[in-house]
């Protein structure tokens, strides 16, 4: 079962792209693969712009007199712009902008929150009296009091993520363009009826300060183009799509550029006119061999969401769900999550990932860090106040206690709380490829592209399909299917990958927008990895009727 974001994201793309938010897959850009020990962009000395500091340190006064053990403070400006079309139509074009401040305020081991769009002195001072008199109220129904793992201050520090073109400097009428090209080469394709294409841009300016000392100062853009093409027999008999061509990234409009959306286009529509043709699978058990462009999907359900800690322990069940992970006691370092090779790597450092940042919205400079070390569960994902609930683990690691900064709000009006970092599936010793894993295989299915899923509250059971699927016979591709689902349960699964490729093979996929929490906030996050083989999975066809 998933939320309304997860349904639309891998739903109906133009109702996703109208509801600004949904929506979330692609296809992969290639990039260097990640290593423990990478660590987020240098950070230079700076100030940040006097009137934002003034007003950070007003709020942060304000709550301390009123009460505040501790605060902290965020100034934000996020901007959305996106560009709809179809065919040669122009559906629709948006802007969005908000500016504002947020308060977070510690009192007796309780948290408090307010917020303002009213940057003025007093609008900010009085959202810092309103976070102290919300945590006061709370502290009847607190279960247990907020200790706050220690954290090193960042005073005066900014950071930018990897863009080179502002996407916001870029005419509305070259975006435009570039998609009605792109469009125009698509329908070029016999069979070909509609193409639809979306431009989506998000821009970041952030601002934090804490009463520890903290002053950081941030930016960043990511940008996402999906298309969908489809393509109808002639006989109107059956139509098919291919979507999911353009993963989401955290780079500018350079990235866009080199997608090069115009010249793939014919491509991705002769995909989707072969799938017209394709045969459709039989039922049975496979070896699946599952490009990251797919990968990453599976990534990020059944083994992002499983260990976020929040999620484990219950406090998320009565909307995102819960977690079969649980209780940490009996998981953490006894789970066998999968083989001895599987090494997977929580991380906000990888340059060019959705979650990729300096600094979380706790002032915490993120670590690398293991959730799978070796084929056996080794951390959760944690915030501050979370890391202390893990102390008894750490200690058994000769580890302090120390948030993984992975703590987020999605706007100055949300209150932070844990939110998935890039979630990654490390590649293995041997440097091969797509082609090597194909030719070491006699009868399966490569999968290319990610497709509907379902998943259950647990993150346990599921089935996921895909966009393009090529039968193997004897270590070659053979032919196109259709129809294709597989079922899985998440240790199973996991523990049936026998083959994984290297660095060279490695790839980010992402989800653009991705639910969590009550009120919902949304979180952009990254999943690289390589192509892997999976032996004797149950696969299904999804077209049959009774």
């Amino acid at each position: 079962m998933t939320d309304r974001r997860e349904f639309l994201r891998h739903g109906s793309l133009a109702a996703a792209a109208l509801w600004t938010g949904a929506c979330a897959s692609g296809a992969p850009a290639t990039v260097p693969a990640p290593t423990p020990t990478q660590t987020p962009q240098p950070t230079r000395p700076t100030d940040v712009e006097v009137p934002t500091r003034e007003l950070m340190m007003r709020a942060l006064d304000a709550a301390r007199d009123a009460g505040a053990g501790y605060a902290d403070v965020r100034i934000g400006r996020y901007r959305n712009n996106f560009i709809v079309t179809r065919e040669q139509q122009i559906i629709n074009v948006v802007d969005t902008d908000s500016i504002g401040c947020g308060v977070r305020a510690l009192v007796d081991g309780t948290w408090g929150f307010g917020a303002t769009r009213t940057l003025t002195a007093d609008a900010v001072a009085a959202a810092a009296r309103e976070a102290v008199a919300i945590a006061k109220a709370s502290r009847i129904a607190r279960d247990r009091p907020v200790e706050m793992a220690p954290t090193e201050v960042h005073r005066n520090v900014t950071w930018k993520s990897s863009y080179e073109i502002d996407p916001w400097t870029v005419p509305i009428e070259q975006k435009v363009d570039l998609l009605l090209r792109a469009n125009a080469e698509a329908l070029k394709v016999p069979n070909v009826k509609y193409v639809f294409s979306v431009m989506y841009f998000v821009k970041e300016d952030r601002h934090f300060a804490s009463t520890e000392g903290s002053l950081i100062d941030q930016t960043l853009i990511r940008s996402w183009v999906p298309m969908q093409i489809t393509a109808v027999a002639p006989d109107f008999s059956d139509f098919q799509n291919r979507s999911s061509v353009v993963q989401p990234a955290g780079r500018g409009y350079e990235y866009v550029l080199a997608q090069d959306i115009v010249g793939n286009a014919p491509k991705w529509a002769e995909e989707a006119a072969a799938k017209l043709k394709a045969k459709p699978v039989e039922v049975g058990k496979y070896d699946l061999i599952l490009h990251p462009s797919h990968l990453w999907l599976t990534i990020h359900e059944s083994i992002g969401h499983p260990t976020e800690l929040d999620r484990a322990l219950g406090y998320e069940a009565n909307y995102a769900g819960t977690s079969f992970i649980a209780p940490p006691e009996k998981m953490l370092g006894k789970l066998k999550y999968g083989p001895e090779f599987m090494n997977v790597q929580g991380d906000r450092s990888q340059p060019g990932a959705c979650a990729t940042i300096g600094y979380d919205d706790e002032g915490v400079k993120p670590e690398d860090f293991l959730i799978v070390k070796n084929g056996i569960f080794n951390d959760y994902q944690t915030t501050r106040e979370q890391a202390n609930w893990l102390k008894w683990w750490y200690d058994q690691q000769n580890v302090t206690p120390r948030s993984h900064g992975c703590s987020n709000g999605d706007s100055w009006a949300s209150i932070q709380f844990q939110r998935m970092p890039n979630v990654s599936l490390l590649p293995g010793e041997r440097d091969i490829g797509w082609e090597e894993l194909i030719a070491d295989t006699d009868r399966g299915i490569a999968i290319v592209g990610d497709g509907s899923f379902s998943i259950d509250q647990q993150r346990y059971n599921a089935q996921f399909g895909g966009q393009v699927f090529h039968e193997i016979r004897g270590g070659k591709i053979v032919g196109m299917l259709k129809d294709v689902a597989y079922q899985m349960r998440t240790p199973d699964f996991w523990n049936a990958m026998d083959m994984i490729g290297g660095r060279r093979s490695y790839q980010l996929g992402a989800s653009f927008f991705d639910g969590k929490g009550q009120p919902p906030q949304i979180n952009a996050v990254s999943h690289g990895c390589p192509p892997a083989r999976f032996r004797q999975i149950n696969v299904i066809n999804t077209g049959r009727k009774a």
